[in-house]
């Protein structure tokens, strides 16, 4: 039930070794300055990077994942602070690698990679590089970013720190006499079984009531993460900072502009969604915070072994290589499973090229946990098909397709839970609000966030001010626009703009959790009718790692994100629910 990190390095001092390892190979990059022309260097530097590869990622990842384990651990977190310094150093010592192949054309790159088959992998790379070339600066301008590079990314540790390391736990007083502590993984849960609506308030704001309270200084850290991303803008002549985002990965602004488009403008189904549920649960007033009660009461509890038997049954039908590679992911020792004091929250799978990937979860026993186990095993899966058909640097996948292989994992998850456990009503209820809320929380919530970012990269695009209120704001119109809710009555939900990571870390990530979901699930819907060569073209595209464009990789597929077609298959899908769910309720 927990990390064996053995996997990586056997003790601290071996990680140290790999961490002056991974020094000495940053420092020898940058001894390759102005010698590229020359194809022996040429190909020495490539090489010498796939060493970095196998040595640098390896003892990162040991040091992320031992910090994720305790946060409040100084020893930890200076420990993935070399490692961030490092790579830092990394990005520095290489900063001229790109100018000086541009200066070299792409004529003569490639004619270097051509003529030794051991460069083969950087093909693709290299093809990606002269696309973007008008967005490459000189040598020395490249210099300069790579030194600001630890400012610029000063937001995403504030954050961490104020978010994680610094955080302490509430205790509230529940009606029954017991003080629970409560934090922002088992929250939901307390919600879920609670029946009264001022224990669901006081259980809310205990984890909301810290960003109220912090509100300021989490605008400065976000002001912090946009103005980032606006110097980038600006200093790589991108026209927006969406287009900087998106434009290495060949994903046309249309896509992002039509996901939105279509979830704004077919919202009809998730209002009439909210009031079947305050209907049925009989609240005086919606609240955010009730999309956590069940409309029929199931107090069942899982353990994690029910949650591994569950998806494995759940894929008895699939190819048996597929189900190996269920069962390989979610071995002893590559999941830490329990919520433990100082751990990070959330969950997630971690993956680097050529390495078993680890899962953490926070797991509480719920349904909904035993989803998040199939949808991490879908991440990690998805890490192990790559590895074994593409060579070292084209193993990552975007982050576009990353979400596929785990929405998959639960569709399938659900479909079988319904057809194959004779569901009484109350659990066929269940079953379609889950499936309602999947398609509310990665399809529909995923994309209020995004267009959340997109007013607020406006914000500093336009440059104007970057306050809580103005932040607040956006939140605020956009929850009005999407359920049709006044968040300004909860007090501290406006706030949920500090709550979400991902608005942090990894700006205009969390679009891509909905356009994978919708491309999932046409994919899925492809595999359960059989369509011919459904379900091989669905493994090929997990195989192909990072070896194509994205939005290409998922036509192959069957599924074409340029066309606003692909997000209404979603919109479809919520309604077809919805009305079955009303139907179930009327029975």
């Amino acid at each position: 039930m927990n990390w064996n990190l053995n996997y990586l390095y056997p003790s601290l001092e071996a990680w140290e070794e790999g961490y002056q390892k991974t020094l000495k190979i940053i420092e020898k990059l940058g001894e390759f300055k102005g010698k590229l022309d020359d194809e022996a260097k040429f190909k020495e530097y490539f090489l010498l990077q796939k060493e970095f590869t196998a040595v640098g990622l390896r003892t990162y990842q040991y040091a992320s994942l031992l910090s994720d384990l305790d946060k409040k651990n100084a020893e930890n977190s200076a420990r993935l602070q070399q490692m961030q310094i490092g790579f830092a150093k990394l990005q520095q010592a290489t900063a001229f690698e790109e100018p000086e192949l541009i200066k070299l054309g792409e004529k003569k790159v490639l004619g270097f990679i051509d003529s030794n088959k051991e460069l083969a992998e950087f093909r693709f790379s290299v093809e990606k590089l002269f696309r973007r070339q008008e967005h490459i600066l000189d040598d020395l301008s490249e210099s300069l970013l790579a030194n600001f590079s630890p400012l610029l990314n000063a937001g995403r540790s504030l954050y961490s720190a104020l978010s994680v390391a610094d955080i302490e736990p509430g205790d509230v007083m529940l009606d029954n006499g017991e003080l629970a502590t409560i934090t922002s993984s088992n929250y939901r849960s307390y919600i879920m079984k609670s029946d009264s609506e001022k224990e669901r308030k006081d259980v809310f704001d205990s984890v909301f009531s810290y960003y109220e309270a912090h509100k300021n200084t989490y605008a400065n850290i976000y002001a912090t993460v946009l103005n980032s991303d606006y110097a980038n803008m600006k200093a790589r002549k991108y026209n927006t900072c969406l287009e900087s985002y998106l434009f290495n990965n060949a994903i046309p602004v249309d896509v992002y502009y039509s996901l939105t488009k279509v979830a704004k403008g077919n919202t009809k189904f998730i209002k009439k969604y909210l009031d079947i549920r305050k209907e049925t649960l009989g609240l005086s007033e919606t609240h955010t915070y009730d999309r956590f009660l069940q409309l029929a009461r199931d107090d069942k509890e899982y353990s994690f072994q029910d949650a591994k038997d569950l998806f494995f049954k759940s894929i008895k039908h699939f190819p048996e290589y597929f189900q190996e590679k269920a069962h390989e992911v979610l071995k002893d020792g590559f999941v830490d499973v329990m919520e433990a004091k100082g751990k990070r929250t959330g969950a997630y799978s971690s993956s680097m090229p050529n390495l078993h990937p680890y899962i953490l979860l926070n797991f509480s026993k719920t349904l909904s946990d035993v989803f998040t186990v199939a949808h991490e095993a879908g991440h990690s899966m998805h890490s192990m098909f790559a590895a074994e058909t593409q060579p070292t640097s084209l193993q990552n996948y975007t982050i576009f397709v990353a979400e596929v292989a785990s929405t998959f994992n639960e569709h399938n998850l659900l479909d079988y839970i319904i057809k194959e456990s004779n569901a009484s009503k109350n659990e066929k209820i269940a079953l379609l609000q889950s499936a309602i809320d999947d398609i509310m929380g990665t399809f529909y919530r995923q994309t209020l966030f995004a267009c959340f970012e997109l007013e607020a990269h406006k914000l500093v695009e336009n440059r104007q001010p970057i306050t809580a209120d103005a932040l607040s704001n956006i939140m605020i119109n956009l929850y009005d626009e999407f359920y049709g809710l006044d968040i300004k009555k909860e007090e501290v939900k406006e706030f949920v703009w500090a709550y979400i990571p991902h608005l942090f870390y990894t700006p205009f990530y969390v679009y891509q959790y909905a356009t994978s979901f919708a491309a999932s699930l046409k994919i899925y819907e492809d595999v359960k009718n059989n369509v011919p060569d459904a379900f091989t073209n669905y493994i090929n595209l997990l195989k192909s790692g990072g070896s194509d464009f994205p939005v290409n990789q998922l036509k192959k597929a069957g599924v074409d994100l340029t066309t606003e077609d692909a997000f209404k298959a979603v919109v479809n899908r919520m309604e077809e629910l919805v009305n079955e769910l009303e139907e179930v309720l009327k029975s």
